[in-house]
């Protein structure tokens, strides 16, 4: 049941009508139509109305909508139908069937169409390969077979000019595996000849006026259809079939299928010689009959791949073998010779047909299926069949399609019927008899052996002479003339609605259908002329080749007489209704809503009798004998727990049936429902609906009560694990930590025994948090394992190690030799290994100069030159103590030639080579340039470094003195 539309839409389940008769149905199917819900349930089949125009309802948000639902949970649509049947072959491994029935027009190709791309999008969730590649088939089967079986009529722009069943077989994981297509009758009698208004099949009319030029020259067409008999008077209908954008469509389609290049071109090639054939003309030379035209014949020749005189002579000879096995050619007269042509054409078009058929089963049928190993195959068939149909002038085509819609109608009747019997036998529930139309009569008038009308066509096929069609006719009028079903204008005279010895009628299920014999016995034998056959056998393409297997046949071989098409039919159909009824069957009725073809035209007469003739009323009843509603005890209760104090939020009693009677009881409901063994039955729609209402009331407050509920869940939730996160975190971090501080531990734990103290030790990399913490402890780290190697050093020493640690930080490591692997001596002036010669002098001259200047000590002494800004260079002494520098000339007793107090030098410069340059920058800018001279102590000796570690010591000691 769908109960999800509002009332201004009338019932979405045609069982919850208040009152089952034809003028309520026909309302609220109307209603239904003009709010544009096209669909309708009676129970698990759906009604569909074609609405003649595009509607937005098929999209994947659709889809979605509906995958996986019960039918009552989404409003009436195809897609319900073909999820249910879906569901119940997966759940249960049971192969199901959809039969699409209605008239012509109604809207069965569409909607077989849309049931195979809602199958096909529901499959595959893991985009297999080769899953994807048989639903790409699947679905492109159906633009090739349109294209080939379908054709405009005056009822219907894409009509199905053939019946065609599909199974689509499925794996256990419910993915398609493969499929088989059954064709039924294709009216190929439309090839040479159609109604006013009406044209031939598509293909034709693809190929003229979406065909390039190229392949149009090749198979020597031309691209107007009015240029070839068979195509000239569909030429000028006027018809919403997009030829050129379809042709394209198929060419794709057959590539994605698997068919070859020579494979589609050969296609082609035999709709092209179809139509030049068609053009043929014959004319009269005294006693013998000659083709006009022998280009035509040379292009057919061409295009069947034989030679001319081939073609010639099947087209005006037939061979014929005597009773003493002698074989003679017989000549056509001009009739005979047309009426062969015809044939040929027709022959042709089936074969063609039905070879595409057979193409596209060898590419989608399941191959190297074994059940030991992949599990049972189960089977979904989808059956869209040609509709009843009733025409001015109705011939063989429209007997055997109404025959067809009389087994079908029969096979629904008993399907239903049986259903519901068993499952009220099944729950225990009585069975109140619904009287409905038994069609069986009329398919016995049909069918029955030696006094059914296929066995009266069968019976004057085969008699010797010649047999007319009028002579059948009569034949059926004296066997049939007592039948309730059957007249003629012989058995009423009165009725001057038909023609004597030409109609005769038939009391169908949905009317009265008037047939005339003309050429009944001619297609019912289907004659064809051995030479045709043995035309195409012969031919040098294999494709052709391939379809016309009989062909080999010598024309002495006795054969067993063919099988008449009639009977042929009758056997496909009955095979047919065997496959179906061994299926679980789910139904889609398609009704025509109005002969205009317009979308907001709603015929009631007309849709009444479709109605009627499809027994749609007779289902209703059907389906609700007594009861218009049943439902498992466990969805009832799901569905209606909330309305019940006893079951929500879940009931404690014993079974699911006894909380289903506590909801009963509590709305008063008891006089109306009756309790089945697994399910509950509701006898009137008014207690489903006042069920409804109360649960739709209580919805909001109950979604509104969840969602708080379930809210304060998610922040309670959200609450803990922030919680349980940061206890985590910080448990985590404190184990980093001290897993941190082990490892330090751990590498560290013997530095006081190594001979560098540690220095070598790699440090373990620290956890964020402790990031400042190791730079701090290898601070320290480096600061002890300082002090260790210092506190060994002797106190004389320590100045040289701290003027060392100066220079060191000051250079950066911008020089690369700059003394710091030799004693440092400082006053090198006053060192006697160093300058032996002047060093006596210099002792004596500094006293004096330090009695005189009162300087502590000497900071830094030795032989220098002095640059000037004329680049004269001169030797000098350089004298630097704790309270001046001197600029000393060793050539005159180091007479004083400048003094400059230490605290005017703000800075000095070096270079980064080897040189000795140096410059001593003073606040007055007058900047002393000069290069030490390396002693007599070691000639390749640096002593920049010395200087400016000696320098920096000073002032850095100057300056924490006056800061303490």
């Amino acid at each position: 049941m769908a109960v999800l539309e509002g009332l201004e839409f009338g019932k979405s389940d045609f069982v919850l009508l208040d009152e089952v008769n034809i003028e309520q149905f026909m309302e609220n199917l109307k209603l239904r139509f003009e709010k544009a819900r096209i669909y309708t349930f009676i129970g698990e089949g759906v009604v569909s109305v074609n609405p003649y125009k595009q509607m937005d309802i098929y999209g994947k948000e659709d889809i979605n909508a509906y995958r996986g639902r019960e039918l009552y949970e989404n409003p009436p649509h195809l897609y319900a139908v073909a999820d249910a049947a879906y569901k119940a072959m997966k759940r249960r491994a049971k192969d199901t069937c959809i039969v699409v029935s209605g008239e012509s027009g109604a809207g069965k190709t569409e909607a077989s169409k849309y049931i195979m791309q809602y199958i096909a999008a529901i499959t595959n969730p893991s985009q297999r390969a080769e899953v994807e590649s048989v639903k790409n088939v699947l679905l492109k089967s159906n633009c090739v077979l349109e294209a080939f079986g379908n054709a405009k009529t005056n009822r219907n722009d894409n009509s199905s000019r053939f019946g065609k069943y599909m199974d689509i077989n499925f794996n256990f994981n419910g993915d398609p595996t493969g499929g088989h297509i059954n064709n039924y009758l294709l009216e190929k009698s439309r090839v040479v000849q159609q109604n006013g208004g009406e044209r031939n099949f598509h293909s034709f009319y693809q190929l003229l006026r979406g065909g390039s030029d190229d392949m149009l020259k090749s198979l020597h067409l031309h691209n107007d259809p009015a240029n070839y008999v068979y195509t000239r008077d569909g030429a000028v209908a006027t018809t919403s079939y997009n030829d050129r954008y379809s042709h394209n469509a198929v060419l794709s389609a057959l590539n994605v299928i698997g068919f070859s290049e020579e494979e589609i071109h050969s296609i082609y090639r035999i709709l092209g010689t179809i139509l030049i054939l068609g053009n043929l003309q014959f004319e009269t030379d005294r006693e013998s009959v000659l083709v006009v035209g022998m280009e035509d014949v040379s292009h057919i020749a061409e295009l069947i791949s034989t030679e001319p005189n081939n073609v010639t002579k099947s087209l005006l000879y037939r061979t014929v073998a005597t009773g003493a096995g002698e074989v003679i050619e017989k000549g056509h007269s001009e009739k005979e010779a047309c009426f062969g042509r015809d044939a040929f054409t027709k022959a042709l078009y089936e074969r063609l047909f039905g070879w595409i058929v057979s193409r596209i089963n060898a590419v989608i049928e399941v191959k190297d299926y074994n059940p030991v190993l992949h599990g049972k195959n189960t089977v979904i068939g989808v059956l869209d069949i040609y509709g009843f149909e009733i025409f001015d002038n109705n011939s063989f085509e429209q007997f055997c399609i109404n025959y067809c819609n009389e087994k079908l109608q029969q096979l629904f009747i008993q399907l239903i019927l049986c259903q519901e019997q068993d499952e009220y036998k099944r729950e225990g529930i009585t069975w109140q008899h619904i009287d409905y139309f038994n069609n069986q009569i009329i398919v016995d008038l049909v069918e029955q052996p030696h006094k059914g009308i296929i066995s009266v066509l069968d019976e004057a096929c085969l008699s010797v002479g010649k047999v007319t069609d009028t002579v059948c006719l009569e034949s059926m009028d004296a066997k049939l003339g007592q039948h309730p079903h059957y007249t003629s204008r012989k058995l009423a005279p009165s009725d001057k609605t038909m023609e004597f010895h030409r109609d005769f009628r038939i009391r169908h299920y949905a009317g009265d259908v008037t047939y005339s014999v003309e050429g009944f016995l001619d297609k019912n034998k289907d004659p064809l002329f051995q030479d045709f056959k043995r035309l195409m056998f012969n031919s040098s393409n294999p494709v052709m080749k391939e379809m016309w297997p009989d062909g080999q046949l010598s024309i002495t071989e006795v054969t067993k007489r063919p099988l008449t098409a009639a009977t042929l039919f009758k056997n496909s159909i009955v095979a047919l209704v065997e496959k179906l009824s061994c299926k679980e069957p789910y139904y889609v009725r398609c009704i025509k809503p109005n002969d205009m073809k317009s979308p907001a035209l709603f015929d009631d007469a007309r849709c009444q009798h479709q109605v009627a003739y499809l027994g749609l009323l007779e289902n209703v009843r059907v389906r609700r004998a007594g009861f218009a509603y049943r439902q498992a005890y466990t969805r009832f209760l799901q569905r209606y727990k909330m309305t019940c104090e006893y079951t929500w939020p879940n009931h404690l009693m014993g079974t699911d049936r006894e909380a289903v009677e506590a909801i009963v009881t509590q709305h008063g409901f008891q006089d109306d429902v009756a309790y089945g063994h697994t399910k509950l039955f509701v006898r009137t729609p008014k207690s489903l609906f006042t069920l409804e209402q109360e649960r739709a009331a209580l919805i909001p407050v109950l979604v509104l009560f969840l969602q708080k509920v379930w809210r304060g869940a998610l922040a309670r939730m959200r609450c803990r694990r922030m919680r349980a996160i940061f206890v985590i975190m910080g448990c985590y971090k404190r184990y980093k930590v001290k897993v941190h501080f082990w490892e330090v531990a751990r590498r560290f734990a013997n530095v006081c025994n190594m001979a560098d103290y540690g220095k070598s030790v790699e440090w373990p990399t620290p956890p964020a948090a402790l990031t400042q913490f190791h730079s701090i402890t290898q601070k320290l780290h480096r600061r002890w394992r300082a002090w260790q190697i210092v506190k060994n050093i002797p106190p004389s020493d320590m100045g040289e190690i701290r003027a060392k640690v100066a220079a060191l930080g000051a250079l950066n490591g911008e020089r690369k030799d700059w003394g710091c692997g030799r004693s440092w001596e400082r006053d090198y002036l006053a060192n006697v290994r160093d300058s032996h010669q002047s060093s006596s002098n210099f002792i004596l001259f500094s006293q004096e100069l330090r009695n005189k200047d009162e300087y502590n000590q000497v900071i830094f002494s030795g032989f220098c030159r002095k640059m000037n800004r004329f680049n004269k260079s001169s030797d000098r002494a350089l004298l630097i103590t704790d309270k001046h520098i001197y600029k000393l000339d060793p050539k005159k007793q180091f007479k004083v030639l400048k003094r400059l107090p230490l605290e005017v030098i703000t800075g000095l410069s070096v270079t980064a080579g080897v040189d000795q340059m140096v410059a001593l920058h003073t606040s007055s800018q007058d900047d002393v340039l000069l290069y030490i001279q390396r002693g007599e102590l070691c000639p390749d000796q640096d002593r920049i470094g010395e200087l400016v570690g000696r320098l920096i010591d000073h002032f850095t000691r100057s300056v924490a003195t006056v800061r303490a």
